[in-house]
This record gives C-alpha cells, sequence and structure tokens, in this order.
C-alpha cells in the first residue's frame, strides 16, 4: 500500500485533544492486521513454556536469568504478611517498606477523619454494566466474537431539546463490531420519544393501544461524513432526510449523499474519532452521536457477538412519581383537569382512575389525558 494511502487511513489528530481527520474503518483494521502476528490478537491463552522460551529469544537472555528475573519479580516477594496467614486488604502494615502500601496506609489514615453515612447509588454502580459483560463467552462458537475484529464505541447524547442535559455525561455508551450492520445500532438506541403512546383516552383509559411510538413510526436516519444513512428496512419508512437535503440545495450547499442503513456496515465507513454526528428519528428528535473509541477485539471483552450492540453505560436519572400518593411512576399526564392541584398533572394508573373515574368507569369530570407510555 502507498505511503499515502496508509496515511490517509490512520486515526490522526485534525483537531489536537478533540477529533481526528476522516478515516476508513475497513481499511484501518486492515492495517493492524498487516502489522500484528496472529499470535499477537489472538483470543487463545499462550503456554507458559511458550512465553518462557518466546521471552529468553527475544530478549537474549539465558534460563538461569530467567529463573532469577521471576524470584525477583514474583508477587511472593510482595506479601506483607506471613504465608499461613489470609491476607487482609483492609489493614497495612504500620512498618511498610514497599511504597505502595506507605501512600496506601496515608490515604487509608486521611479516609478516617472524613465522615461519609452513605455511598450514593450511582457512584456504587457506575461501572456495573460494563463489568458484568467483561470476559463474557458463549457455548456455541458459531456466536463467537472472531478474533482481528474491531470493537467501536459510541456515546449517544440526550435529544437537543433537553436544556438542562446539554453538558453532562452520554445517555448511553454502546459498543458495536465492525460486522453489524448501522440498523443494529439504530435499534440498540434507546429514546424516550420512541416509548410514548400518542392520542387521547380520557373516555378509554382502560384501551390504551399496546404499540409504542417506535412501532408506528420507523423511519430514521445517520448522518456521517456528508452521507444520510436511512432506515428503509419496513414499507412504512420514509426518507426523513429529504427536507434537509432540499433545503441544502436550494441554499447551494454542496449534494450530500443517500445509502440504507441496513446495506452498511460499519467497516464500509469513513468517520472521525470524537466528531459529532447526527442520528435523527421521531421525525425531528435528533441526538448527537461521537464515535470515542475504535480498537481490536481481545480476549478480556465480551466475546459473545449476541449481545452486541453492548450497552456499558446508561445514564441514570430521577423518575417522575406520580403527584397524589408521591409512589409509584407516573403514568398519566393530564391537562384542563378540575381535580389536579397543577397543570399539567402526573398520576400514576391507581391514583388517575380512582380520582377521575366512578365505580362504573365514568369520567367523573372534564379534562385531557395522554399516556406517557412505557
Amino acid at each position: 500500500m502507498a505511503e499515502g494511502g496508509v496515511m490517509e487511513n490512520m486515526p490522526v489528530y485534525e483537531n489536537v485533544d478533540v477529533n481526528t481527520k476522516p478515516f476508513h474503518i475497513g481499511a484501518f483494521r486492515n492495517l493492524w492486521l498487516e502489522v500484528l502476528k496472529p499470535e499477537q490478537y489472538s483470543f487463545s491463552q499462550t503456554e507458559p513454556a511458550v512465553q518462557d522460551v518466546e521471552f529468553m529469544e527475544e530478549m537474549g537472555v539465558s534460563p538461569e536469568t530467567l529463573e532469577e528475573v521471576k524470584t525477583i519479580c514474583s508477587t511472593e516477594s510482595l506479601l506483607s504478611h506471613p504465608a499461613d496467614e489470609a491476607p487482609d486488604p483492609d489493614v497495612v502494615p504500620p512498618d511498610s517498606k514497599l511504597a505502595t502500601l506507605k501512600l496506601r496506609k496515608k490515604k487509608q489514615d486521611y479516609k478516617k477523619t472524613l465522615v461519609r453515612e452513605s455511598i450514593g447509588r450511582h457512584d456504587i454502580y457506575a461501572n456495573e454494566m460494563e463489568m458484568l459483560a467483561v470476559g463474557r463467552k458463549t457455548d456455541n462458537p458459531r456466536n463467537s466474537v472472531p478474533e482481528g475484529e474491531i470493537i467501536l464505541s459510541f456515546n449517544i447524547v440526550y435529544p437537543v431539546l433537553f436544556e438542562r442535559f446539554k453538558h453532562v455525561r452520554a445517555y448511553q455508551t454502546l459498543h458495536v463490531l465492525g460486522s453489524q450492520k448501522l440498523t443494529d445500532l439504530r435499534d440498540a438506541i434507546c429514546c424516550v420519544s420512541d416509548l410514548q403512546v400518542f392520542g387521547e383516552f380520557s373516555n378509554t383509559p382502560d384501551m390504551v393501544p399496546q404499540f409504542i411510538s417506535k412501532d408506528l413510526y420507523k423511519s430514521a436516519f445517520f448522518f456521517f461524513e456528508g452521507t444520510f444513512f436511512n432506515d428503509m428496512r419496513f414499507p412504512e419508512c420514509r426518507d426523513i432526510s429529504k427536507t434537509t437535503r432540499d433545503w441544502a440545495k436550494n441554499k447551494d450547499f454542496p449534494d450530500f449523499k443517500m445509502a440504507k442503513m441496513e446495506d452498511t456496515i460499519f467497516y464500509d465507513l469513513r468517520m472521525k474519532v470524537g466528531y459529532p454526528y447526527l442520528y435523527c428519528h421521531q421525525g425531528d428528535c435528533e441526538h448527537v452521536v461521537i464515535l470515542t473509541d475504535i480498537r481490536l477485539a481481545h480476549r478480556d471483552d465480551c466475546l459473545d457477538a449476541t449481545l452486541y450492540p453492548l450497552m456499558t453505560h446508561k445514564h441514570r436519572v430521577v423518575t417522575r412519581k406520580c403527584c397524589v400518593c408521591h409512589l409509584y411512576i407516573s403514568r398519566w399526564i393530564t391537562t384542563n383537569d378540575a381535580l389536579a392541584p397543577m397543570d399539567p398533572c402526573l398520576f400514576c394508573d391507581q391514583c388517575f382512575k380512582k380520582l377521575h373515574y366512578d365505580d362504573d368507569g365514568n369520567k367523573l369530570v372534564p379534562l385531557r389525558c395522554e399516556h406517557r407510555g412505557i
């Protein structure tokens, strides 16, 4: 491959510490596989004897030197407790000579001076989703992630209409395989707009439709590097990017390309790491999508391909409770409601029906209500 072609497919900074220049994901993977030996990205464990031989050959040392290094660098030399006693990780010996243990002792003594009655739930479970997937494997070899596969990490930001969430962490972090289609990422993105049930149901509260907005309005698109990737899997899908393309054409912008989301895999894309892209669904619900990392899969990753796209983070938000009982999550929102303490007002299922309907299901006062979805 020519030198210019190699550099074109290497992720180098366009804006320092912000984003890279665009590069081809499939070509970038091929460059890695050309440079690395198969055993360097293999998922299988190398036998210790083979590791010893490879180490001696690479470092040019004798077997005697290797054994001496093993003795000096052995973890047993780092023990700070008698060999016949079980270690207590919370207790650091006061006369320790290791610098790391001295720092740990100093930190423990400092923590004792702090008063903290409880730990936040978010702090406890911050890495829970990521740790559940580490090293997971499948019993079916056909569902295993192949060696040399690329894993891409995407941050999905809250919709732009959420003013309060514009400058906080990503709503979701998803890992996808390079061989997966864009529709796989699209289906894994969870948004409150997809979960709503549209309609006015004050006369028939027990007959709320079982479908949600995502089942009814299936059109969506990604915008990556000047190309609109539309979801056209279903007959009812429409090209909702046409409005934007027509506007851009009237404003003398360059023509944008079009492609189908279901016909494109991530290996086909040219993207920038750290650059904000667009995901649009439900007509006008827009999310910023950022590719934050791209790397080869290794043996400690989740190797079950059926679990990808893999969610490793989801921002925890406070749910809105019922305005009457303040106990259950609200499912109904009412307006022009004479019995409500505010307008609009949120109710759970039980409080909504007991307050607004008699035993025969007849509405007691005029109101307008909508179901908040699942």
